[in-house]
């Protein structure tokens, strides 16, 4: 077999005629930007979410940014005011920290679901720390209701990191998004919800917050010509949000699939070299928008895979405290994270990966040796 990790191809082919439909309509129309189609889905998606507002961005790196710029003018935050953040993350979640002027503090995962550890999360908090964000990784919760306690306390910001986490509920029923301060999505093609290219948004309760982050991502503009404040070209297009309206209406079935797929690799996989995830328990707290596991020979298995016609992903290979583009921090030491970056590979899960493939998967990595 030959088994993409994510066929891009596959699932497009799947939302047609419609979607073919929904952007030639946009094109008939001769309005791209700040029109109807982006109303409609910032109405959808923020009720879908469970909030009040939500506000389209170009990208998900642009909707962290665009939080944090908002409350450093809302709140007067000082430039290297403290943001604490995941060791391990996509690096995004750091870079939208700097590019507001603001400090990451990194904190050390939890071995059993890799997420932001709350138990070291105190130990951090200094007089100059504003924020925390919560990186929903894997498409998995973070304890959002442990974090939020020890923020409260400490009078900081919750910031939700939801790019891969689109629908996640906990077990409230409340969805990645709603639960924090504000939250930022990435709407990537490879998301569990994805644009035909970048896209994002910001969704919140916070009627000031909406406001100013609207207006930062339009130019600082109040309206046109009148700029209030400094901002930044960040904008969902028309294209984009016709398209995620239309995937939107079927992100809890396609979840609920991903989520199956997740129950048939926990029960199928049995290989001694090789962890799954959360203990090896399927948890109903997750979107599963990627299926990790874990390998103490992570690039032999890799390779053995690819061999079989099975690409895989690692999520992540260097830490973003490791990367070049954060030198200053490369001394720092995480363990957990540390341990999972060079153990960990994606395999692939994703709605439209057939019963034959999942079953080739299961028992081409019950056959791995060392």
């Amino acid at each position: 077999m030959n088994i993409k990790y994510l066929d891009l191809t596959k699932i497009t082919q799947s939302f047609e005629p419609e979607l073919s439909h929904r952007i030639q309509s946009v094109i008939r129309s001769g309005w791209f930007l700040l029109g109807e189609e982006t109303r409609v889905f910032e109405k959808s998606f923020a009720n879908y979410c469970g909030v009040r507002h939500c506000i389209g961005t170009g990208n998900g790196l642009d909707a962290l940014k665009i939080i944090l710029m908002a409350y450093k003018q809302i709140y007067q935050w000082r430039d290297n005011d403290e943001v604490i953040v995941p060791a391990h993350t996509f690096i995004a979640s750091a870079e939208s920290i700097v590019q507001s002027g603001l400090r990451p503090v990194f904190c050390d995962i939890s071995p059993d679901d890799y997420l932001l550890n709350a138990k070291n999360l105190e130990l951090l908090i200094t007089p100059n720390t504003r924020a925390v964000i919560c990186v929903h990784l894997y498409g998995k919760l973070c304890d959002v209701d442990a974090i939020i306690d020890i923020a409260r306390r400490h009078h900081l910001k919750v910031i939700e990191d939801a790019a891969q986490a689109h629908g996640a509920k906990n077990v409230s029923g409340q969805r990645a998004g709603s639960m924090g301060d504000a939250a930022a999505f990435s709407f990537y093609p490879a998301k569990n919800i994805g644009a035909l290219g970048d896209a994002g948004a910001i969704v919140t309760n916070d009627e000031e917050l909406a406001l100013t982050a609207r207006q930062i991502g339009n130019y600082g503009q109040s309206k046109k010509y009148y700029h209030l404040r400094q901002g930044v070209n960040s904008r969902m297009d028309e294209i984009q949000a016709a398209v995620l309206s239309l995937k939107l209406d079927r992100l809890d079935k396609d979840n609920r699939t991903r989520q199956q797929i997740a129950v048939y690799y926990f029960e199928g996989i049995n290989n001694p070299h090789v962890m799954l995830p959360y203990k090896g328990v399927f948890t109903s707290d997750s979107v599963y928008h990627v299926f990790p596991v874990f390998c103490e020979q992570r690039d032999l298995l890799q390779c053995y895979l690819a061999d079989a016609g099975i690409e895989t992903i690692i999520h992540y290979p260097v830490l973003p405290n490791k990367q070049e583009a954060f030198k200053a921090y490369n001394q720092q030491h995480f363990p957990v994270a540390e341990k999972i970056s060079v153990q960990e590979l994606s395999i692939p899960l994703h709605p439209q990966l057939n019963n034959a493939e999942i079953q080739y998967i299961v028992n081409t990595i019950n056959q791995f040796k060392c």
